[in-house]
């Protein structure tokens, strides 16, 4: 496969909480350097810049009054959302352009027909049309799945949500569309608290996988195979977006799931047997260590060949 494709920006670090959030510019800061690192001819671009072609797109998802207290909050200085959700002075426009790096995610993956990787922040699969939560402001998965739809020869697009956090927001905002499926593997019970085995979706369009906690690779390996691959070999997705979220890994302080790094290649390759049209998203992940490695361990699939995995 060709080389791996970034698309990251240092504006994504400007969007910080006043004090300690664990949603924070460090996360970044340690997916590049081990990336840096471990591909060191990778291809890295700058999202397009901000403009007017946008706003329909955030529109399509988010009530323009939501879209306008950002803006008004951001200009304000910043502010709380919710006892978890920031924004400061930059926030608003940070946002977007995280969406904007989704978007071209998307043109990217089915123009080069390869896997494209968006680090870019802040998280989005909590965002509802109305609100943000759980660190999101604006649904970057579920408005790039949108964005897919306008496109030639795009009529089916899948997103999978491996974040240890069932993503509320994203199914909330795709269920209602058939030409989109949806489905979340997720720590169970836990925030926030959706997502259950049940809720199937509108046109049998959901599905939603709750974990245990203890989870191991060995039982999201049994998931994937009985139950993830089936779900989206019967749906047939012209591309697939996966809300990557890497909390579920052992280290990490916000679940009690046990992944380890190479769970994340190995999910990471199953789905390449799906599609190479693929655009990686990033979500949680909040132990740096941790999520540096398994950021690599999930572009390694696609540069390992079959007999290395």
């Amino acid at each position: 496969m060709a080389s791996p494709v970034f698309i990251y920006s240092d504006r994504f670090l400007e969007h910080r909480c006043p004090h300690f959030h664990f949603e924070r510019p460090e996360r970044l800061v340690a997916i590049c350097q081990h990336l840096q690192k471990a591909f060191p001819t990778a291809e890295w671009r700058e999202p397009t810049p901000l403009g007017e072609g946008l706003t329909p797109w955030l529109e399509r998802v988010h009530h323009p009054a939501y879209l306008e207290q950002l803006t008004q909050m951001a200009a304000a200085g910043g502010g709380w959302l919710d006892a978890d959700t920031y924004l400061n002075g930059q926030s608003d426009r940070v946002a977007r352009l995280a969406v904007q790096a989704w978007l071209d995610g998307v043109d990217l993956a089915i123009r080069r027909q390869q896997p494209i990787f968006v680090w870019a922040r802040p998280p989005g699969h909590h965002a509802l049309r109305e609100r943000g939560m759980g660190f999101c402001l604006l649904a970057n998965g579920a408005i790039a799945s949108h964005y897919a739809l306008s496109l030639p020869h795009i009529t089916r697009v899948a997103i999978l949500d491996w974040d240890v956090h069932h993503g509320n927001g994203t199914q909330a905002l795709v269920q209602a569309h058939p030409q989109i499926a949806y489905c979340s593997l997720h720590e169970f019970p836990a925030y926030p608290y959706t997502g259950e085995g049940s809720d199937r979706g509108c046109y049998n369009n959901v599905l939603n996988l709750p974990m245990p906690p203890g989870s191991t690779g060995k039982t999201y390996q049994a998931a994937f195979e009985n139950h993830v691959i089936p779900f989206l070999q019967q749906f047939c997705p012209d591309l697939l977006i996966i809300s990557a979220g890497y909390d579920a890994h052992r280290d990490d302080p916000l679940s009690s799931i046990q992944l380890e790094d190479a769970d994340y290649c190995w999910m990471m390759y199953q789905c390449l047997q799906i599609t190479h049209r693929i655009v990686v998203g990033l979500e949680g992940g909040y132990n740096l260590e941790a999520l540096g490695r398994s950021v690599v361990a999930t572009v390694q699939a696609t540069v390992l060949d079959d007999a290395a995995l």
